[in-house]
């Protein structure tokens, strides 16, 4: 079905030339680990372009959908899962404000896909199309290594809610939690600007540079756009081991160094953030261990500190392994919505989260990745993202927390301010 090319990097520039040459197609995924050492990452680059065929669909029945376009192309696909395909699994529904208005779910089975790891690249090809791998080549080397320095206009955002507003939804969260409906939910608010026009390309460029996250992501599906600085993996199957990296617990970075280590040592002793991670990391486990092998659930590692350009974070690796036979959307099915970005339990956080936020999370909090062949697949968790609909120039970016019986709505408010800053300075320039 696809025809392989093989070769080393000749030109320094080669993957910046690779993304700018994917921008004249109308579908485009591309995954960047930004050298990030990643234990159980495959490829540092993946991209994947110009659809032959594609499935996009509301929620109702969306993973049956995607179980069936997946099991009869057996092939590479590329795309996303929304947060609101929680109505596809339990008794829900999203009627919150939606200025966005993505697809629930979007996949597509890419003419084109270029997999970078070292200065070793593979360039799979559709038979269709194989004819013009050398000429795809040499207009990717030939195009100008000079990096144009586009001044972007200067966008006013928007709070979807007021600080006032926060603190009470959060203080309302808060009596869920004494109550005993939940142990933790994660709370979410929107920044938005409508009527507004960006450049997703040189967007994606400055708010990756910010960053360097390693699972930044640039996503297009003709004029819906996701511009992702993720830092986090949602759910990896490599052969019949399934991995779930969640995060819960954030600090800010210093520029002084010992002001910044002190930052991470206190975040790694911090027992309402480790509390918040363990919560979680129990609820992941109980979510893999419906398609595991019986007893193969294991904690790979717990609130382990991680450095990134903005931030540290506290990530904890779960691992299950599961039956060569079981299906590879079921894993997804079982597991979605990612804990870290719901709460405990489950269900009941997503019913309270539907009541207090006033935005409907759509792609935010969902999923981008792919599935490959051998039905292997990597999901990110779309966090730290600038989501954007050319079509009716509405730009959105949202942010949140975990709220738990300790938590303060002052230092949960200035902790969003924090996870935003890098979207923030991208926007108003």
């Amino acid at each position: 079905m696809r025809t392989q090319h093989t070769f080393t990097i000749k030109t320094p520039n080669f993957k910046s030339q690779l993304l700018q040459w994917s921008q004249q197609f109308e579908e485009v995924v591309w995954l960047d680990s930004n050298s990030h050492d990643q234990k159980y990452s495959d490829y540092d680059v993946v991209l994947a372009v110009d659809a032959f065929t594609c499935i996009s669909t509301d929620s109702q029945q969306a993973f049956d959908k995607l179980q069936e376009y997946q099991t009869l192309t057996n092939d590479w696909i590329f795309g996303y899962l929304t947060y609101d395909l929680k109505n596809d699994l339990e008794n829900l529904q999203s009627t919150n404000f939606d200025g966005l208005n993505f697809p629930e779910l979007f996949f597509f089975q890419p003419k084109k896909i270029v997999l970078i790891k070292g200065d070793q690249v593979d360039m799979h090809y559709l038979r269709m199309v194989d004819d013009e791998f050398e000429s795809d080549l040499k207009e990717i080397e030939e195009l100008s290594n000079i990096e144009n320095i586009v001044v972007l206009e200067k966008i006013n955002i928007n709070l979807r809610v007021t600080k006032d507003q926060y603190f009470e939804k959060v203080n309302a969260m808060l009596a869920h939690i004494h109550r005993g409906d939940i142990y933790e939910a994660n709370f979410c608010q929107e920044f938005y600007a409508e009527n507004t026009t960006i450049d997703p390309f040189e967007t994606y460029q400055k708010l990756n540079a910010i960053s360097k996250a390693p699972f930044a992501t640039f996503f297009k599906n003709h004029h819906n756009y996701a511009l992702s600085a993720s830092p986090e993996r949602y759910l990896k199957k490599k052969d019949t081991i399934v991995i779930s990296q969640p995060i819960k617990g954030t600090a800010k970075r210093s520029t002084d160094l010992i002001a910044d280590d002190n930052s991470k040592q206190e975040l790694k002793n911090d027992l309402k953030e480790r509390s918040e991670n363990i919560m979680i990391v129990d609820l992941v486990r109980n979510d893999l261990s419906h398609t595991a092998i019986k007893g193969s659930v294991r904690v790979e590692e717990l609130c382990e500190v991680y450095t990134f350009e903005q931030v540290h974070q506290m990530i904890s690796t779960i691992t299950s392994i599961v039956d060569e036979k079981t299906a590879p959307v079921s894993i997804l099915k079982s597991t979605f919505p990612m804990g870290s970005m719901t709460g405990a339990p489950k269900v009941s956080a997503m019913k309270i989260i539907e009541d207090l936020e006033e935005t409907k999370r759509g792609l935010y909090s969902g999923a981008i990745g792919y599935f490959n062949p051998a039905g292997d697949f990597d999901f990110n968790v779309v966090i730290r993202s600038i989501l954007y609909n050319a079509e009716n120039h509405y730009v959105s970016y949202s942010v949140g927390g975990a709220i738990t019986a300790k938590s303060d709505p002052l230092k949960e408010y200035e902790e969003c301010l924090i996870k935003a800053k890098a979207m923030r300075e991208v926007l108003e320039n």
